[in-house]
């Protein structure tokens, strides 16, 4: 989806006052729509979730969003195949499903947790049986098992600057130019917009996407050591 394709939603919402909503954006995508500073509230389902809907207009709230749950697991998981995100990906994409239709997939034991948007539900509740060679029933839920939900983990992490290619060496254990290498490759987000420049001073709060890698939020600045690297608190 591009800046085009925003700006007519945007307007679309605008001139009949209604609400107006996206498919599931990447995030290339919303690296897209946060710099057109169009106005939006954007949800994918659950908090954290990776990729997200946009909805243009006024007073929407996450009920509002034609997101739909669905509950992929096996019909009988003594006998089930170990099932990766690839795999429930895939099995959803040999359906002929666009990928823009569907959001995070959330794996939780044997089983896995789709959103996608509720014009695709009923097709996949009717089409889909099968991942592997294991047989799956798929039904629609209202929210994600508690044990599915996992709590961002809390780190102390040394850095030598606050400058966005340290933290992001130090966390992920990359060397300086390793680092940088993933900028020029237009890999870096904070706060889901793209940054191309590695010396951009990290803040209390920022969400950094490193695309292959990860996703972290900067927490604060807790002491400076005695050789002046800078000891900080993230949520991985």
């Amino acid at each position: 989806m591009d800046e085009k394709r925003f700006n007519e939603l945007y307007n679309r919402s605008y001139d009949r006052g209604i609400l107006c909503f996206t498919d599931f954006l990447n995030i290339e995508e919303q690296s897209i729509l946060e710099n057109t500073y169009l106005p939006c509230v954007k949800f994918g389902g659950y908090d954290g979730s990776e990729r997200v809907v946009a909805c243009f207009g006024d007073g929407a709230d996450s009920s509002d969003f034609p997101i739909t749950l669905l509950e992929l697991a096996p019909v009988n998981r003594k006998f089930a195949d170990r099932l990766t995100h690839r795999d429930f990906l895939g099995a959803l994409m040999n359906l002929g499903i666009k990928r823009e239709l569907l959001g995070d997939i959330v794996i939780s034991e044997d089983a896995g947790y789709l959103f996608c948007l509720e014009q695709i539900s009923g097709y996949i509740i009717d089409n889909l049986d099968r991942i592997k060679h294991t047989s799956v029933s798929v039904k629609r839920i209202n929210e994600l098992p508690k044990t599915a939900v996992k709590e961002p983990e809390e780190k102390q992490v040394i850095v030598a600057s606050l400058r966005l290619d340290a933290l992001i060496s130090a966390v992920f254990r990359l060397s300086r130019s390793e680092s940088n290498k993933l900028f020029m490759q237009d890999k870096v987000y904070v706060n889901s917009r793209a940054v191309s420049n590695n010396s951009y001073q990290i803040k209390n709060g920022d969400i950094i996407s490193v695309r292959g890698f990860g996703r972290i939020t900067y927490v604060s600045q807790l002491k400076t050591t005695k050789k002046n690297r800078i000891v900080i608190q993230i949520k991985v």
